[in-house]
């Protein structure tokens, strides 16, 4: 059973960054993935699949972020698969992000909080991502967990999927959008937290340049869609600008298409890694 780590997320995603390099490696075996590997679309192609990225890439990437829904549809095997894949990428010194969305009320929230951020719970992950559209507000059970359990919480912020801006371009009462004021509320729960706080925001790499000042945060940015789905670490540059430093690209499609070979997965993770440190260093 896992323990409380004794740093705080922020503390320890610095470290993870500065010496791994700048990337967030997906874990999404879809089935069209699996295939492609030439694996079967049932728990055992499941766990084949996961198995090998942990392998590959645990002990070299900053990051592995599971996609939780590719393991859940397999039932309770396919969470028994992500127990352990979290567990030993964990053990392998991988920080990892549970990619859940969760998000709710009351209590609801709190057993979510329960689930992934409990440092006594099977599924203890360094940190969840969460969404925000009941109110940010609503996820406080959550924020207070993953601050008691020195984790982090990535909540939805700048989406690149078309329907986001319907809401997330929205402007409230205050004349701010909503996806500012989501970032404005993380700031304000991270102020004063050093190298950074643990509330971080998800925000696609293919999003336009927002309005607003995203380096205010002083939380690390979830940002995935880098390389198959047309994001560059140009785009992270463009987008962040000086707060580029406390962002986390993520990539899945173009690192998994490396495998199923491990080395193919690490070369592909490493020219990522030289990439995208070339660019924001």
């Amino acid at each position: 059973m896992a323990s409380r780590p004794v740093e705080t997320f922020g503390a320890r995603l610095r470290t993870a960054l500065d010496a791994r390099g700048p990337l967030c490696a997906g874990i999404d075996p879809h089935s069209s993935l699996l295939v492609r590997w030439e694996l079967g679309d049932d728990v055992a192609g499941l766990e084949k699949f996961a198995y090998t990225v942990v392998e590959a890439l645990a002990d070299r990437v900053a990051v592995l972020k599971p996609q939780s829904a590719f393991f859940e549809r397999f039932g309770s095997r396919g969470i028994a698969v992500l127990e352990r894949t979290v567990d030993d990428a964990r053990s392998a010194g991988a920080l990892v992000i549970m990619d859940a969305k969760r998000g709710d009320i009351g209590s609801t929230v709190a057993a979510y909080a329960d689930a992934y951020l409990d440092p006594s719970s099977p599924l203890f992950s360094d940190a969840l991502t969460a969404s925000p559209y009941l109110g940010f507000g609503s996820l406080e059970p959550m924020y207070a967990v993953a601050e008691k359990s020195n984790a982090g919480v990535f909540v939805l912020g700048l989406t690149s999927n078309p329907e986001g801006p319907q809401i997330q371009a929205a402007t409230g009462a205050s004349g701010r959008s909503v996806a500012e004021e989501i970032v404005t509320a993380a700031a304000a729960r991270n102020a004063g937290a050093t190298p950074m706080g643990p509330i971080g925001v998800v925000v696609g790499g293919t999003v336009a340049t927002p309005d607003f000042d995203l380096a205010a945060l002083n939380g690390p940015y979830l940002v995935p869609g880098i390389g198959a789905q047309g994001a560059t670490a140009a785009d992270v540059r463009r987008i962040f600008g000086a707060g580029a430093r406390n962002v986390v690209p993520s990539s899945s499609r173009e690192i998994l298409r490396g495998g199923p070979s491990v080395g193919g997965l690490r070369d592909a993770a490493a020219r990522t890694v030289d990439e995208l440190r070339a660019m924001l260093d």
